[in-house]
């Protein structure tokens, strides 16, 4: 199941996506939860109930008529995991970033979020913008110590994430927080595949792209510490709720080991196979707005 968030005539819903159409859950279910978080919280009833009445859903809406927003603007985490792949790993380390003994862990504060086809912004105060395919994995059951053999029952499913960094901010602190937090520099979806869709999601193809040049392409399954090693670990620490965000690392071909920053106008698209792609506009950031908010205090 295809779960989306989208806006369509000035109002702002999540429904399932079936091929190019979307059906609105509040016309298969009254009361159905309005929020993917609270889709996820409610368990497999739910999802049984959706699964049998999709066949007969009416009212059934054009993806070309609609927005498509980020899938969880609502995360209570989103967290992501440094040199994950051993190719980014080794280009990392000719920069002069060591390369972790162990799995190294960053937030991605929950502002940078941002829609799978909205603009995000290049920082006046950064000329080191960057990009970072990467899979999403989106938490879907309440849990703590998790095993890797029970890890996957915790997932709610898979999207398609860029983790943009600004460079000079990530490499200028003890932890990259920071440079992976601006705003707009967390674009995500274009919706939540749910697990049951996903065969296997260490079989993935993922790709990124600038102006149309191929930057980056890797498979899923190469990752080093993969997408059941990585919730047993942040388990221990901390608890996970449905809805939080998981970004599973970035291969090579970032910009910063080739000296090519993003910019202005560029276009970056990110696709991972059986999940879509999100494609984003660079645009220099609007300061306007927080100048009105500063001037006024």
């Amino acid at each position: 199941m295809k779960l989306a968030r989208f806006t369509y005539h000035g109002s702002t819903s999540i429904g399932v996506v079936i091929n190019d159409r979307v059906i609105p859950l509040e016309r298969m279910l009254c009361g159905a939860p309005n929020t993917i978080r609270g889709f996820l919280a409610a368990g497999p009833t739910l999802f049984k109930y959706i699964a049998e009445a999709l066949p007969m859903a009416t009212g059934d809406i054009a993806l070309a008529d609609v927005h498509l927003e980020a899938p969880v603007p609502d995360a209570q985490k989103y967290l992501a995991i440094g040199m994950n792949y051993q190719d980014h790993a080794e280009e990392a380390a000719r920069a002069g970033i060591a390369i972790p003994k162990e799995q190294l862990w960053f937030n991605k504060q929950v502002s940078c979020i941002r829609g799978p086809y909205d603009t995000i912004y290049k920082p006046k105060v950064s000329d080191k913008m960057d990009y970072e395919a990467e899979l999403g994995v989106v938490i879907g059951k309440r849990c703590r110590y998790v095993s890797e053999a029970d890890a996957r029952s915790v997932v709610g499913g898979y999207f398609v994430a860029n983790d943009v960094s600004a460079r000079d901010w990530q490499s200028a602190s003890p932890t990259f927080t920071l440079g992976k937090s601006f705003d707009t520099h967390g674009p995500i979806g274009p919706w939540i595949v749910t697990d049951d869709e996903i065969v296997d999601p260490h079989a993935l193809e993922m790709r990124l792209f600038v102006n149309g040049e191929l930057r980056q392409k890797q498979i899923t399954g190469n990752m080093i510490h993969n997408i059941w090693q990585q919730i047993h670990h942040l388990s221990q620490v901390m608890t996970l709720l449905p809805g939080d965000l998981i970004a599973t690392g970035t291969c090579a071909g970032v910009g910063m080991a080739q000296g090519k920053f993003l910019q202005s106008g560029d276009l970056v698209r990110v696709e991972i196979d059986q999940l879509g792609h999100i494609e984003n506009l660079v645009i220099e950031e609007p300061v306007g707005d927080y100048a009105v908010a500063v001037s006024r205090r």
